[in-house]
């Protein structure tokens, strides 16, 4: 997504999680393309792309590949950020959930996730499951198991003794430490599902977290709309081309004009705005097709061909010509450790 960022609280949680994993703090923070200086201040915010560097980074320097699914089971949410004090602050299993959805870009901003809900509640086959609606979850699975350890962990702390959570689903192939998400998490994870899922128990909502007073609530809440504001006053018509993008990326299908109708306004109007921001739609585009298949490629999780119909081109040829461009590399012939550049 253009411009998303994340919390430095966050991103330096990670960063300690990788260094007591093994990691060297300088050498991560330099193939991150961080500083120390950046991470001072918590609610100071980074680049997702540096964010992303520091994940994949982390995993290799650290030697762990589970580093991810750790960050969630192993780092509690409450520290890291202001988001993580509300949902502990809230009275209910329910009102944490809609602080999560209302608060969660404090955190993490992700991809094809605008103001709209991340999470959602759906029934099926009388069961009930928390939906993930991140657009092109397997481009950073990464994320989805941080996400997985952060719900599943974080609550079952606080009710050690009532299994809320049943199952898991998740989009990604099952990595070679596979056995360790049911190890960590407590739950069954069933791999290369349709959707990013968490089964919950029907109670999930009705279980009461916090006695804090109101007052602590309120103010927890306050803090959060005033830093909510200022980060909704950054969005651009780019990022939010970009995030409508996302959604139908891999059918190659994507024109100006259906989206400047999703966005209720004219192709000509569209275009003024863009041109404002000293972009194109061609521009963003291509842009987020170059992002897209880097990461793709760069998490080793999916061929050359599927990246190419992941990122919206039919003909494999016409992907390899438009990535030698973006590269100056094949992308047959590229490693990660060619890719893992960060991001200037």
């Amino acid at each position: 997504m253009a411009g998303a960022t994340v919390s430095a609280g966050y991103t330096k949680a990670l960063l300690d999680l990788a260094v007591s994993r093994g990691a060297d703090r300088a050498q991560l923070l330099d193939a991150a393309g961080l500083n120390a200086s950046d991470l001072k201040q918590s609610e100071a915010r980074i680049p997702f792309e540096r964010f992303k560097h520091l994940m994949r980074e982390g995993k290799r320097l650290s030697g762990d590949p589970a580093l991810a699914l750790r960050f969630g089971t192993d780092v509690r949410f409450n520290v890291l950020s202001i988001v993580g004090l509300i949902c502990f602050a809230a009275p209910t299993m329910d009102e944490a959930f809609r602080q999560m959805n209302r608060y969660g870009r404090l955190v993490i901003e992700v991809e094809g996730v605008g103001r709209e809900d991340r999470f959602v509640v759906e029934e099926h086959g009388g069961r009930t499951y928390i939906v993930d609606k991140r657009a092109n979850p397997n481009s950073f699975s990464e994320l989805t198991e941080s996400t997985l350890g952060r719900f599943i962990c974080g609550f079952t702390r606080i009710f050690p003794k009532v299994p809320l959570y049943l199952s898991a689903e998740v989009t990604h192939a099952r990595p070679e430490y596979g056995d360790l998400y049911e190890e960590l998490l407590g739950v069954p994870v069933k791999f290369g599902q349709d959707r990013n899922t968490m089964e919950i128990d029907p109670a999930y909502f009705t279980m009461k977290i916090s006695d804090s007073p109101g007052y602590v609530f309120s103010t927890l809440n306050a803090h959060a709309d005033a830093l909510l504001k200022q980060l909704e006053a950054a969005d651009t018509v780019a990022s939010e081309v970009e995030r409508r993008m996302m959604a139908d990326l891999h059918t190659g299908n994507i024109s100006m004009k259906t989206i400047a109708l999703q966005m209720g306004m004219s192709r000509q109007t569209l275009y003024r705005q863009l041109k404002q921001e000293g972009t194109s739609f061609d521009e963003l585009l291509d842009r987020l097709r170059h992002r897209l298949a880097i990461d793709y490629l760069e998490g080793e999780k999916v061929s050359v061909n599927e990246t190419a119909y992941l990122v919206g081109f039919s003909d494999p040829s016409a992907f390899s010509r438009a990535f030698k461009r973006w590269t100056g590399q094949r992308p047959s012939a590229a490693t990660p450790r060619s890719l893992r550049s960060p991001p200037g």
